[in-house]
């Protein structure tokens, strides 16, 4: 998918560790990362944590993301990305957000109760109180279908203008320090969309 963006790595590894790894280290300044599915995110927001210090993540998906290999009813790695950035100790629970999820499991809803995750718009301003920037994790199923080509649609999503307004808002808070699109599929109407959001997020002008 050609967003007009120069690129600095391609990561084609079957190993998930060493895709993080990879990634982590591949990094450029802003970073725009394209990735399948969201174990993209890992590596990056692992990179940039490491690079910057506190960062925030803000989580966008439809999805939680939120299971482990004993919590997830499928076992797949897709629906644990999240989650192994939270355990991993680089992002804190705090300092985090999962924005639009509306088909979570009875684990990732216990896991956000237990721990406090935010999952609200209205809660940004906490999550985003003290960090020095934030990364931008958007899955883009986290859309309703209608607005965008995904790989696992779920209905009654925000419109791609509510996203845009969100990350807007990050943006407005604390520097972007990357941003992180997945879960899409080709489709000619994407790109032009995806480049508003970067733009958005101040990483592309």
């Amino acid at each position: 998918m050609d967003l007009g963006l120069e690129t600095a790595a391609v990561v084609d590894v079957d190993d998930l560790d060493e895709q993080h790894r990879l990634i982590a280290g591949a990094l450029p300044e802003r970073p725009v990362v394209l990735g399948g599915c969201c174990c993209t995110h890992v590596g990056a927001g692992r990179g940039l944590a490491q690079r910057h210090g506190r960062i925030a993540v803000v989580w966008f998906d439809a999805h939680g993301d939120l299971n482990t290999p004993e919590t997830s009813p499928s076992g797949n790695l897709w629906g644990m990305p999240f989650r192994m950035l939270l355990d991993g100790g680089g992002i804190a629970v705090e300092d985090a957000a999962l924005i639009g999820a509306r088909n979570l499991d009875p684990p990732e809803d216990e896991f956000i109760e237990r721990v406090g995750l935010a999952t609200s718009p209205g809660e940004l301003d906490g999550v985003l109180d003290g960090v020095v920037g934030a990364y931008i994790a958007l899955d883009c199923d986290v859309l309703d279908p209608s607005e965008i080509a995904c790989f696992m649609p779920e209905p009654d999503g925000p419109s791609v203008e509510d996203v845009f307004g969100l990350i807007e808002r990050v943006a407005g808070r604390v520097p972007v320090v990357g941003i992180g699109l997945t879960g899409l599929v080709s489709d000619p109407a994407n790109p032009p969309r995806l480049r508003r959001f970067c733009a958005a997020a101040g990483v592309i002008s």
